[in-house]
């Protein structure tokens, strides 16, 4: 089976579909940031915040389809001279993660602007081999609100 997956911008996506997305608490599982229930001005907010990311640095993170059905977002955003990896994804596709990272990665390698790819993971994560077959090394823990992760980092030149 082929599965298609594509790239568009957060504002291409019904802010509901994104609620629906990010109060789904098998997500939360998976956010140690994420302290409080969605709604739909945070929503509106974060979509605002991503598009503002576009505008300033001509990448944001982007909304995730697979054969044109809204299944999660992220990709690349400048943080402090830090091109940060994020990725979340609906539960029922949690499956194809390696999969959207390794295209995101290829975008990466072959962009000229990112140098550098940042990924905070969890410590609570347990299999961190992914990171080792991408090529990325571990650099440390380090605190992001107050909230401990994981932080391993990806050159691409």
């Amino acid at each position: 089976m082929h599965d298609d997956i594509t790239f568009v911008r957060l504002t291409e996506i019904d802010a509901s579909q994104i609620l629906d997305h990010m109060t789904d608490p098998r997500v939360a599982e998976h956010m140690p940031l994420l302290n409080s229930k969605w709604t739909m001005d945070m929503v509106t907010d974060f979509v605002a915040s991503k598009e503002e990311c576009w505008h300033k640095d001509g990448l944001g993170y982007w909304a995730i389809l697979l054969n044109g059905k809204y299944v999660g977002w992220g990709g690349l955003q400048s943080e402090e001279g830090e091109w940060d990896f994020g990725l979340v994804l609906r539960p029922e596709i949690f499956g194809l993660g390696p999969r959207i990272t390794r295209r995101v990665i290829e975008f990466a390698f072959a962009d000229d602007r990112i140098q550098l790819v940042k990924f905070l993971v969890p410590p609570s994560r347990k299999n961190l081999s992914a990171f080792d077959r991408l090529g990325a090394r571990y650099v440390g823990e380090i605190d992001c609100n107050n909230t401990s992760f994981l932080k391993y980092e990806l050159r691409t030149v």
